[in-house]
């Protein structure tokens, strides 16, 4: 693993597991989202070791977060995409974004999706679409 994109200002995408620092993780995937409220920090350590993550950095200091659920040939839903709330609105979720959908792009896989409940603009900015056969798509909700 290594890193995917840096921007001019020295930001870095970087998918290596042994880059991320959990306690900030755990606080952006729990404490500044709105889905995963009830995780624990255990659970979210297991959600990394499980996925392709990629975490945004300034220097040692990791300022968000994005993993994909893949087997990286068939399919990729992207999810737990956060960038801490402070530096929010200055372009880093669309650097981290753009890097995990090239990143993901870059393999054999077809097909990816996201759900989001207010991000849209910033992934149809990216190429992403609503979701074409929505009927197709069924569900369990515990």
């Amino acid at each position: 693993m290594t890193v995917l994109a840096r921007r001019e200002d020295g930001l870095e995408v970087d998918d290596d597991p042994a880059r991320f620092d959990l306690d900030v993780t755990y606080d952006l995937v729990v404490n500044q989202a709105y889905w995963a409220t009830e995780r624990t920090r255990d659970f979210v350590a297991q959600t990394i070791a499980a996925s392709w993550s990629f975490g945004v950095y300034d220097g040692d200091r990791q300022l968000g977060f994005a993993r994909v659920v893949t087997d990286r040939l068939t399919f990729a839903w992207v999810c737990d995409v956060v960038v801490d709330e402070p530096l929010r609105g200055r372009g880093i979720g669309h650097f981290l974004m753009q890097t995990v959908t090239e990143a993901v792009s870059s393999t054999i896989v077809g097909w990816q999706v996201l759900r989001t409940r207010d991000a849209h603009s910033l992934y149809r900015d990216l190429g992403w679409t609503d979701l074409v056969e929505a009927d197709r798509w069924m569900e369990i909700r515990p």
